[in-house]
């Protein structure tokens, strides 16, 4: 692969200029650099074989995506539907391979030429139908997140053994997502500088309108160009539900995002015309180097989004401060001095950063953790107030057991969840408490912990096909039992009733539905006329209720899965809220509670989740001090109470 994204057009002007252009014309390897040498020095963790070969499995879904977008954006265009299309390509893989029993060859196939579909009506609509690139892709994602979550009922679907092996390694070190990785980049690569359509996306990005006086026929070479983009994102697809042994419907939402800030960070400018496979493979390391950094580090998730969005930013900047120095693309393979000069920067690259490095970790030598015991927590998600809770349990009782608690937010991406699981395992931590996005993504990184022989306990949600050491949690079937008994008493056992669902694909949304739907089988005179995801979320609760109200204005009760979203519901009815509308939640988080004492939410299914946090805390640390991580242990019930405004102010949480 080529290493510039850029050649300077300026003559030497010494010494000083010369290092100038280096740096501008090499930014991202820069970059790159000074963040290995920055973490190696503020983390002992960081520079270890299982915590670099880590980075590269983290980095290969984005690195693959990105590899297709910088070919729409090498073309001045851009693609915000690659993460939907490699959730729908997996989700197709994993459908007709288990649910219809087609061989996994031929379903790989169909995997492919659903992501090359994509591709080509993205093409189809940008060349042909003249729409702007940014809404034929825009509308793509949201069509493309929507048939994943129609074929697979919104509910995540095992992949074929033969098939999870692409989130294994080969001879037990070597990751194959990485070597995915680098097949795509030097594929990328060849089709960049070696092809020519490779060529033809760099003359239509310089200058369209001249591109097509030349004779070149621009729309068939963009139809080209996108479907090329969907066949990386069905690759990029299978790779990342490979690793969590499940296709996940919600899987790499906003992975987009990620892909085009990788292209972006490697040198390539959304003005067309510049890029490069080894700029944009740089810009995924980067990303993934961070994000594993700021993990090891303890930067809370919400800070790391910040300093990525600056990251994105600086790079942006520095494409404008090198096109004023008067940089120019380079486009094609270069030539072969130009090819020497790249190969040169790599190795003096690589020999600055080993030397650097290697003096480093002279600080970490003397260190000593083993008086401290150490644990990391990963959540779901902190944007949820029961969440919140749980991590403030689980805080206040390592505070005082004098544990070093590290926690972060999986932001219900179970693939950015595997991801931290990984790099709590290659930091060597006493133990690990998980509280899994999804029971079956989580498996293969808490089965890797166990072969480290770190002990896992998982909280509220269990872990399916891996042993834990313990299981803290309540009973979302049962808990969803009760909120329909209790709504189904107030009402007397007749009347009209909406179910507000979680988000689609998530264990807790699956296991109350279920718990819903058996508590109301007793009560047939109550009657569900209406059951909408609000995704665990106040203002779509709000949203999905207002809704609702317009087809079904005399409805009597309402059950939401969450007290967000029943939150949500009890503004959108006003006035009816606790007097002709009986609505009841689900977790009793303080806003809730302060619902119910003021009469407008009927009750909330209590999971005492501060109480979770600090049974959580306690059987790691006894896992900890006595037993192997291999062996499955008890599982901890938290009782579920229903809380009402008679006994809401004796409840704690």
């Amino acid at each position: 692969m080529a290493t510039d994204t850029l050649k300077s057009t300026a003559s030497a002007g010494g010494a000083t200029g010369g290092l100038r252009r280096l740096l501008l014309d090499n930014g991202a390897l820069t970059a790159l650099i000074v963040l290995v040498v920055a973490l190696s020095a503020l983390s002992g963790d960081f520079l270890t074989t299982d915590n670099l070969l880590n980075v590269g499995v983290q980095a290969a879904v984005t690195a693959v995506l990105a590899f297709g977008v910088t070919f729409v954006i090498v073309s001045a265009g851009i693609d915000l539907s690659v993460g939907s299309v490699a959730a729908l390509s997996a989700t197709v893989l994993a459908w007709s391979a288990t649910r219809h029993g087609v061989p996994v060859a031929l379903a790989v196939l169909l995997a492919v030429v659903t992501g090359l579909a994509a591709g080509l009506v993205n093409g189809f609509l940008v060349a042909y139908g003249k729409l702007p690139p940014f809404i034929a892709t825009l509308a793509m994602l949201s069509v493309g997140r929507g048939l994943a979550l129609v074929i697979s009922g919104g509910s995540p679907i095992a992949f074929p053994d033969s098939v999870s092996h692409l989130g294994d390694t080969l001879g037990g070190w070597l990751p194959v997502p990485v070597l995915v990785m680098v097949v795509m980049g030097l594929l990328a690569a060849f089709v960049l500088g070696r092809t020519y359509i490779g060529r033809s996306m760099y003359a239509i990005g310089g200058n369209e309108e001249a591109a097509r006086l030349s004779g070149l026929k621009v729309r068939k070479q963009k139809l080209a160009i996108y479907a090329l983009s969907g066949l990386f994102a069905a690759v990029a697809g299978v790779v990342l539900a490979a690793r969590l042994s499940s296709a996940q419907p919600q899987a790499a939402d906003g992975y987009e995002l990620d892909a085009i800030a990788a292209v972006v960070i490697g040198g390539a400018s959304l003005a067309g015309g510049t890029g490069k496979a080894s700029g944009t493979l740089i810009g995924a390391l980067i990303l993934a180097v961070l994000r594993n950094g700021l993990n090891l580090l303890s930067v809370s998730a919400f800070w790391q989004q910040v300093v990525i969005g600056v990251v994105i930013a600086l790079a942006v900047l520095l494409d404008t401060v090198r096109r004023k120095a008067g940089a120019a693309p380079v486009s094609g393979g270069g030539s072969g001095g130009n090819r020497g000069r790249q190969a040169a920067t790599y190795g003096l690259a690589a020999v600055v950063t080993v030397a650097v490095v290697g003096a480093t970790s002279f600080l970490h030598d003397s260190g000593s953790s083993a008086a401290t015991p150490r644990m990391g927590l990963t959540l779901s998600t902190l944007n949820n107030p029961f969440f919140v809770q749980i991590r403030a349990g689980a805080e206040a009782e390592a505070k005082k057991l004098g544990v070093d608690l590290t926690v972060t937010d999986a932001q219900n991406d179970a693939s950015q969840q595997a991801n931290q699981l990984q790099n709590f395992t290659s930091s060597g931590l006493g133990a690990i408490i998980v509280n899994p996005v999804d029971s079956d993504a989580a498996g293969p990184a808490v089965r890797s912990a166990g072969k480290a022989d770190i002990p896992v306990i998982a909280v509220d949600r269990g872990v399916n096909k891996a042993s834990v050491a313990a299981l803290v949690a309540p009973d979302n079937v049962a808990g969803g039992e009760l909120a329909a008994k209790t709504l189904a008493e107030k009402l007397g056992g007749h009347g009209t009733i909406v179910i507000l669902q979680g988000q689609a694909g998530t264990s807790a949304a699956r296991e109350r539905a279920a718990g819903f739907a058996r508590g109301l089988k007793a009560y047939p005179g109550v009657r569900v006329v209406a059951q909408q995801p609000a995704d665990f979320d106040r203002t779509k609760g709000l949203d999905v209720m207002s809704n609702l109200l317009q087809a079904h204005p005399d409805v009597q009760g309402v059950i939401a899965a969450n007290d967000e979203m029943a939150l949500g519901a009890v503004k959108a009815l006003g006035a009816k809220a606790g007097r002709s509308v009986q609505v009841v939640g689900f977790d009793g988080t303080p806003d809730g509670l302060a619902a119910v004492k003021a009469g407008t939410l009927y009750a909330s299914v209590a999971q005492q989740p501060t109480q979770l946090g600090r049974i959580a805390v306690d059987n790691a640390l006894k896992a900890v001090r006595g037993g192997s991580a291999k062996d499955a242990g008890q599982t901890v019930k938290v009782p579920v109470k229903v809380v009402t405004q008679e006994n809401v102010a004796g409840f704690t949480g």
